[in-house]
C-alpha cells in the first residue's frame, strides 16, 4: 500500500499544547454519537437501561484496551454502536437489564472467538459467511426499524396531538443537521450531529420546553451508574438469541473502518497490527461494555474522518481523548445538563441519523455491484427486508427455556442460510431477451449476408479494375500509332528537301 505521510504519525507523540487540543477534537467527534445511543435505547424501551456517564467512561476504557492489544499500531477510537440500539431494547424488554448486558457480554466474546479463529485460518471463511448481499440488507433493516421511534419524538403520529414548539425545535435541528452534512467543511461536517444537538436546543431553551432543574441539584462530580454482573444481577441468557447475531454486521463495519483508516494513513492496518488483534481488541472493549452496563463499542468512522483532516495518526491524542471521555463521566453537572435534551431535538436528527444507517446498507450493495438480475440474490434481500421490517417473531418454549427471535435477528439468520443453501446459477429470462437457438440464427444470417456483400462488392471491384486497364491498354496503342504515323511522315518529308538541295546546287554549277 503506498505511504502516504502524516504530520505526525502513527507512533509520534505531539508537544503537550497540541496534543491536548488534538485530543479533544476526537473527543467532540465522537461525543454526540455515543452519548445518543443510550439516550435512543432508553427511549426505545420506555425506560433507563444506559447511562450517559457509563457509555463515556466504557467507550474511554475500551479505546485504551484497543490500544494494547493492537499494540499502539492503530489510531481507532471506540464508542457506543448504532446497531445495537433495537437489539439491546429488545433484550432489555425480554429480559431486563441482566439480558441485556449478557447478550452484550457475549457479543464481544463472539469477537474475541472470530479474532482467535482468524489467527489460526485465516478470514477468507469469514467473507464467504458474510457476503456483501447479506449485510447490506441487514444494515438497512437496523435504520429503517428505527423509524417509528424518530415519527413518535418529534410527535408527527396519527394519536399525537399537534405542538408547534416541538415541531419547530425538531425542523431547526433537522434542517442544520442536513446543511452541516452538505454544506459545511472542515471540523464541522465531521460533527453533524453534534451541530444539530447543540442548534436545537438553544431553539428548545429559547421556546421554554426545558427543565433546568436537574442540572441545579446534580453535583459537580458523581459516580456513573456502574452494572456489574453477580453483584447487580446474574447473568440471563434467555435474550441472547435476540442481540448475538448484531455480531456478525458490526464485524463487518469494522472491517470497513479499518481499510478506510488503512487508506488514509498508508498502512495495511488489516496487516499489521492484524485483523485478529484489531477484532481482539473491539471484542474485549464490548466485553468490558457489557460488564460495567454500557452499550457495545465499534470502530467510529468520525474520528477515522478526524484523522484524515488533521493528518494526524498519532496513537498518543487517540489515548488522550480515551481518558478525556473517562473524566467526563465522573462530571455530574454536565450528565444532567446532557439528560435535558428534548425528544424533539432527538427526533429531528434522528430522521437522518436512520436514515443514514439505511442508506449505508444500500451502499454496501452499489458498491461491491450485487448483480439483482441474478434471482438468489433477489431472494436474500427481500425475504430479509420483509421479515426484518415487518416484525416476525418466532418464539420456541419448552418448559422452563424459552427462546425468540425476532426482526433483525431473525432476518440475519435466515440471509445466511439462504446464501448458503441456494445455488448461484443465473438464469436468463425470456422475455427480455431472446433466446441464445435465435440468436446463432440472427448471427448466421447477419454473417452471410455479410460475406455475400463482400463478394458482390470484390466482384464489382475487380470489374472496375479490368475496366481500368482496357482503357489503359487502349490508350498505350493508340499512342503507338499516332507516333508511328509521325514518325513516316517525317521519313517522307527529310528526302524530299535532299533533293531540293542537290538540284539547286546542280543548277549553280
Amino acid at each position: 500500500m503506498e505511504n502516504k505521510k502524516m504530520t505526525i504519525d502513527v507512533d509520534e507523540k505531539p508537544a503537550i499544547a497540541s496534543w491536548i487540543i488534538l485530543a479533544f477534537q476526537h473527543v467532540f467527534a465522537m461525543f454526540g454519537a455515543t452519548i445518543l445511543v443510550p439516550i435512543l435505547v432508553n427511549q426505545a424501551a420506555g425506560e433507563e437501561v444506559l447511562t450517559i456517564p457509563v457509555a463515556l467512561v466504557a467507550s474511554g476504557i475500551g479505546t485504551l484496551i484497543y490500544i494494547l492489544c493492537t499494540r499502539g499500531k492503530s489510531p481507532v477510537y471506540l464508542g457506543s454502536s448504532f446497531a445495537f440500539i433495537a437489539p439491546i431494547a429488545a433484550a432489555y424488554l425480554k429480559g431486563g437489564v441482566s439480558g441485556a448486558m449478557t447478550g452484550i457480554m457475549v457479543v464481544g466474546l463472539i469477537y474475541i472467538i472470530v479474532a482467535t479463529i482468524i489467527h489460526f485460518v485465516g478470514s477468507n471463511w469469514l467473507h464467504k459467511l458474510l457476503p456483501p448481499v447479506v449485510i447490506g440488507p441487514m444494515i438497512m433493516v437496523i435504520g429503517l426499524g428505527l423509524a417509528p421511534s424518530a415519527i413518535s419524538q418529534i410527535g408527527l403520529t396519527a394519536d399525537s396531538v399537534f405542538d408547534w414548539k416541538i415541531l419547530l425545535v425538531a425542523v431547526v435541528a433537522f434542517i442544520v443537521t442536513a446543511v452541516t452534512m452538505t454544506r459545511a467543511k472542515g471540523f464541522l461536517r465531521i460533527i453533524p450531529f453534534l451541530v444539530g444537538i447543540i442548534s436545537g436546543y438553544i431553539v428548545a431553551v429559547i421556546v421554554g420546553i426545558i427543565d433546568f432543574k436537574p442540572v441545579m441539584e446534580a453535583s459537580f462530580f458523581s459516580l456513573p451508574k456502574f452494572v456489574v454482573p453477580f453483584i447487580s444481577y446474574t447473568p440471563n441468557f434467555g435474550a441472547l438469541i435476540t442481540i448475538a447475531p448484531i455480531a456478525l454486521v458490526t464485524m463487518c463495519e469494522h472491517i470497513g473502518d479499518h481499510t478506510s483508516l488503512s487508506n488514509i494513513i498508508g498502512k495495511d492496518l488489516l496487516k499489521d497490527p492484524g485483523l485478529d488483534k484489531t477484532l481482539l481488541g473491539d471484542g474485549i472493549a464490548t466485553f468490558v461494555a457489557g460488564a460495567l452496563g454500557g452499550p457495545a463499542n465499534t470502530t467510529y468512522g468520525e474520528n477515522t474522518s478526524v484523522v484524515g483532516l488533521t493528518k494526524v495518526a498519532s496513537v498518543w491524542v487517540i489515548g488522550l481523548a480515551a481518558i478525556f471521555a473517562i473524566i467526563i463521566g465522573f462530571l455530574g453537572k454536565f450528565t444532567a445538563l446532557v439528560s435535558t435534551i428534548p425528544n424533539a431535538v432527538l427526533g429531528g436528527v434522528s430522521l437522518l441519523l436512520y436514515g443514514f444507517i439505511a442508506v449505508n446498507g444500500l451502499k454496501v450493495l452499489i458498491k461491491n455491484q450485487i448483480d439483482f438480475e441474478q434471482p438468489k440474490n433477489v431472494v436474500i434481500a427481500s425475504t430479509m427486508l420483509v421479515l426484518g421490517l415487518g416484525g416476525a417473531v418466532v418464539a420456541i418454549q419448552n418448559g422452563d427455556l424459552s427462546i425468540t427471535i425476532s426482526g433483525m435477528s431473525l432476518a440475519a439468520i435466515i440471509g445466511i442460510v439462504l446464501n448458503l443453501i441456494l445455488p448461484n446459477e443465473k438464469v436468463e429470462l425470456v422475455m427480455e431477451e431472446p433466446a441464445k437457438e435465435e440468436k446463432i440464427e440472427v448471427a448466421k444470417k447477419v454473417s452471410s449476408k455479410a460475406k455475400g456483400n463482400t463478394k458482390e462488392e470484390m466482384k464489382n471491384t475487380q470489374k472496375v479494375e479490368q475496366t481500368k486497364k482496357r482503357n489503359t491498354s487502349k490508350k498505350n496503342v493508340s499512342n503507338q500509332k499516332s507516333s508511328s504515323k509521325k514518325a513516316t511522315s517525317t521519313s517522307k518529308k527529310a528526302p524530299s528537301k535532299t533533293s531540293k538541295k542537290s538540284s539547286t546546287k546542280s543548277t549553280k554549277a
